[in-house]
């Protein structure tokens, strides 16, 4: 296990828990060498001048498709290690423990690479469940999600770090409970928010329902480079991001040759033993990824 009960306790209380030392350096080192290989190059020139930070004082700005650039879904064209990151075991673990459930699913992983005089990514104040749910946050953890944010790299305040807003702050001064923020109480939020800086190998967690905005990048040649996950119960319908099965030329065998079986079930795929798998489905499987080692889903039947 790599939370513990105190963290489970803040995210109750706050909906926003930062653990800095959640991936190990073996764990994040290859993924930084893919996303080198995979982002470097858009990098703008790196004597670019910094200016998009020079506003006027109070001034907040707005999301907008550049902000949103240099984003890939799983799987990726990358390391296995690359691939398997967002279904790490203590991810899934501490997952299961925030929402308190026995199964989740994965229904989010991006990578995002942000560089230095790309865009302005400074944001107002927002939560996260209007592209998730076509609902609202529930009352109960168990309907809920949980997003994560994996920092591959060091994220300071001058690399773009997220700023949020604890649950009691914000319902202080918007209401208890309350997902919207007005304009008129943008600076109040500012007011009260807080830094998730944290180095290489850190984890955040937040609920889709804690306010947060994206912050600049200042720092020269600087780049930001995390990767999002985003957890759900198994079976809650009113949470989503990614359709997995709209990607099926990806390269999914990066996953289904390597992941365990706990691991793919967190993608809708059935566990040994459950009555999807019959002979028949097991064959035909075999024929569609022939390395994917079935041995398990075979032992499930016999």
């Amino acid at each position: 296990m790599r939370h513990q009960p105190h963290h489970l306790e803040q995210w109750q209380q706050d909906g926003f828990v930062i653990i800095e030392d959640f991936f190990t350096p073996d764990e994040i080192s290859p993924l930084f060498t893919d996303f080198e290989n995979l982002y470097d190059h858009l990098a703008p020139e790196r004597a670019a001048a910094v200016t998009l930070n020079k506003k006027e004082t109070g001034v907040l700005g707005k999301s907008h498709p550049k902000q949103f650039q240099n984003i890939d879904s799983l799987p990726y064209e990358g390391s296995i290690d690359l691939n398997l990151i967002s279904l790490h075991p203590a991810l899934i673990a501490f997952a299961k423990a925030l929402l308190a459930v026995n199964d989740v699913h994965l229904y989010q992983s991006h990578t995002w690479a942000k560089f230095t005089g790309e865009a302005d990514y400074d944001q107002v104040h927002h939560c996260d469940f209007g592209n998730h749910t076509l609902t609202v946050p529930s009352d109960f953890a168990w309907q809920r999600s949980v997003d994560f944010v994996a920092y591959v790299t060091d994220v300071d305040d001058d690399l773009g770090a997220l700023h949020y807003v604890t649950k009691p702050d914000s319902d202080l001064i918007l209401g208890a409970g309350e997902v919207r923020a007005t304009e008129a109480s943008q600076l109040k939020l500012k007011q009260k928010e807080r830094s998730a800086a944290g180095p290489a190998g850190t984890l955040v967690a937040h609920s889709i329902d804690t306010f947060h905005r994206g912050t600049n990048l200042t720092r020269p040649e600087g780049r930001r480079y995390t990767m999002t996950f985003g957890y759900k119960a198994t079976g809650n319908d009113m949470i989503g991001f990614h359709v997995w099965q709209s990607s099926p030329h990806k390269p999914w065998e990066r996953i289904l040759n390597h992941a365990s079986p706990e691991q793919l079930a967190c993608l809708g795929i059935p566990k040994p033993g459950a009555d999807y798998w019959t002979p028949r489905t097991l064959r035909l499987t075999q024929d569609r990824w022939p390395n994917w080692d079935l041995s398990a889903w075979r032992a499930g039947i016999e």
